[in-house]
């Protein structure tokens, strides 16, 4: 006798929301120790975060800690599976970020083939609608951090939708 178990997990807007609570915890975390960005501005941030991931338009969030020429001295990745199979995540962080002077705190969006797809019309129209709260500018950072050393973090998911946390020293 067999048996047969399918397991098709749907995600909604609901799940894509509860797998960002943990990289928005984080995100917190870093800005209060390194006392770089306000909670206020933390806020800005994550309200374009999410909309854009709710539309699926996000591939990934860096947060990056540049020196004062702008090279990379730390950073966080946080990276979308929306074809996951986890159902829970691990608790948030691990983020033993500190106050470095003379540096700064930036934030890198990758965007998915449907945002680029969009015209610059619609984009703009998204951004509109949705009350965007950051102007977002192109960067020209190497966001693959390829002189620091990267650890495996925290896996977020919920119902199969998974954002999963690099640290990069």
């Amino acid at each position: 006798m067999y048996s047969t178990i399918t397991n098709t997990l749907t995600y909604t807007v609901v799940d894509i929301r509860k797998t960002f609570e943990g990289c928005e915890a984080d995100i917190r975390m870093i800005a209060r120790r390194t006392g770089k960005w306000s909670m206020s501005y933390v806020d800005q941030i994550f309200h374009d975060i999410i909309k854009l991931a709710e539309e699926e338009y996000l591939n990934s969030v860096d947060i990056t800690l540049l020196d004062a020429t702008d090279k990379v001295i730390r950073a966080t990745k946080f990276v979308v599976n929306a074809n996951g199979t986890a159902i829970t995540s691990d608790r948030a962080g691990a983020n033993d970020w500190t106050d470095i002077p003379n540096t700064r705190l930036s934030v890198i969006l990758s965007y998915t083939q449907k945002w680029h797809n969009l015209t610059p019309e619609q984009k703009a129209k998204f951004q509109g609608d949705n009350s965007f709260e950051i102007g977002w500018v192109s960067s020209s950072i190497d966001n693959s951090f390829p002189h620091l050393i990267k650890s495996q973090g925290q896996l977020y998911a919920s119902k199969g939708f998974e954002l999963q946390k690099t640290s990069y020293k």
